[in-house]
């Protein structure tokens, strides 16, 4: 027994014994690992103590606490001095949410003190603003200047479906639809390649979208139209064709560039560049010329410039929102006076073109809407030229309804772009809101 616990003891006394051997090599391993830690110790609490006792000098020249911190300075107001075509037009736009009728002229004050006079004409301004809210249109807008001078009398911009969309609408762009068959049709005559009266051969319903129905088959019975009732038609197979088979994409491209098409209208103005893009095929280009490319987009500032620029025998003016810009003291700093931004075609090319528009508002797609139920023309006295456009967009989303025009033909005194963008049910089309427009002008 006495053996035994002799073992036992010495089990004992082993197992503690290397419990002790293990707990120094802890600790030894633990000074190790300090050693580092101490030198960077030794580096880091010197450094510490210089940043406090250097504190004062740094807060002399850093950053200073956000509580002293001033106040963010407001941008400097526009400087009223050397205003151009732009640069008015914009001061203009900036201000023109809050004209009001003043002394019988549209005026708005200026935050830097001074105001815009506008050359808006109040009885269409007020009947569009009038017809959007009756018939409560999801999207509205339109623009009316003076074809001669290029001066703005009329720009409104209405949403009932999402409100605040209306503010800039007018100066954004949407799909030109047919309003884009008025560049095929001038880049035709100015090639002196058709007239007016050329009887135009095509296949396919005269809405068809698909250029592989438009093409003519020789010794078939094929469907015939004078350019100038297809274009009162807006018939898509024959402008279609036109583009593709007779002007050519290089010439179309060229005559929508005149027009102002991929480049600023008016520079520095908020007014954006209308688009019309490369077409990559004959079909594509069919279905440019057709106004069919949804890429080709307008502003309606640009469709009412475009037709005043027919209006004014084919030469472009910059069109101006300011009549007058005064500064804090009452000085005139900007007057506006009649820009020619460029020659788009010949005086005949203009003739003939006018010929052509006004076969939509005689017999062609406006044709409802300008005249009573016997057949009689509601405007009897004036001539109007126009082209209407439809097709569906995405942004907004619904069915875009265009009408532009001018009137009266003999002496034109205004231009329009109307634009209705409906949903699901019909409220107004285009055409109704400038047949509107023209009655109130010539009232």
């Amino acid at each position: 027994m006495q053996d035994l616990k002799d073992i036992d003891k010495e089990k004992r006394s082993r197992r503690f014994r290397r419990a002790k051997a293990e707990e120094g090599r802890n600790v030894f391993r633990q000074i190790e690992e300090t050693k580092p830690q101490k030198k960077r110790l030794k580096i880091i609490l010197p450094a510490i103590a210089l940043l406090l006792a250097s504190y004062p000098l740094i807060s002399l020249f850093g950053t200073p606490r956000a509580k002293s911190a001033p106040a963010a300075e407001a941008p400097a107001p526009l400087s009223l001095g050397k205003l151009d075509q732009g640069s008015a037009f914009k001061l203009a736009a900036d201000a023109y949410s809050s004209a009001q009728v003043q002394g019988g002229k549209f005026t708005a004050p200026l935050p830097q003190g001074g105001q815009v006079i506008y050359g808006i004409d109040e009885e269409v301004q007020r009947k569009i603003e009038k017809l959007f809210t009756d018939y409560k249109v999801p999207y509205g807008l339109f623009v009316a200047l003076e074809p001669k001078t290029g001066r703005i009398l009329a720009a409104v911009s209405h949403s009932a479906s999402q409100p605040g969309w209306e503010k800039g609408a007018n100066y954004h762009l949407y799909p030109m639809a047919s309003l884009f068959k008025i560049v095929t049709a001038t880049a035709a005559l100015e090639e002196k390649k058709v007239g007016p009266d050329t009887m135009f051969a095509f296949n396919g319903k005269l809405t068809s979208e698909s250029p592989k129905y438009w093409r003519v088959r020789p010794g078939r019975g094929n469907q015939q139209m004078p350019l100038s009732l297809a274009m009162g038609k807006s018939v898509n197979p024959v402008y279609g064709r036109l583009a593709g088979e007779v002007v050519g994409r290089d010439p179309l491209l060229l005559y929508a560039g005149r027009y102002g098409f991929n480049q600023a209208i008016v520079p520095g103005s908020p007014i954006a560049a209308s688009t019309a893009p490369v077409p990559g095929t004959v079909d594509e280009l069919m279905r440019m010329g057709a106004g069919l490319n949804r890429e080709v987009k307008i502003s309606p500032f640009h469709a009412a410039a475009i037709m005043a620029t027919v209006a004014n025998g084919g030469v472009m003016m910059a069109p101006s929102l300011a009549s007058e810009i005064r500064d804090a003291k009452g000085n005139v700093v900007f007057t506006q006076k009649p820009q020619v931004l460029r020659t788009v075609m010949t005086p005949q090319t203009a003739s003939d073109l006018a010929h052509m528009l006004a076969t939509t508002v005689e017999s062609g797609t406006s044709r409802r809407a300008f005249h009573d139920r016997r057949g009689r023309r509601m405007l009897a006295s004036v001539r109007i030229a126009a082209k209407t456009g439809s097709i569906d967009g995405t942004d907004p989303a619904g069915h875009y309804s265009w009408f532009a025009a001018y009137a009266p033909m003999e002496d034109p005194q205004i231009a329009l772009a109307a634009l209705v963008i409906n949903e699901n049910k019909w409220r107004i089309k285009a055409t109704s809101v400038g047949e509107q427009a023209l009655e109130a002008f010539f009232r």
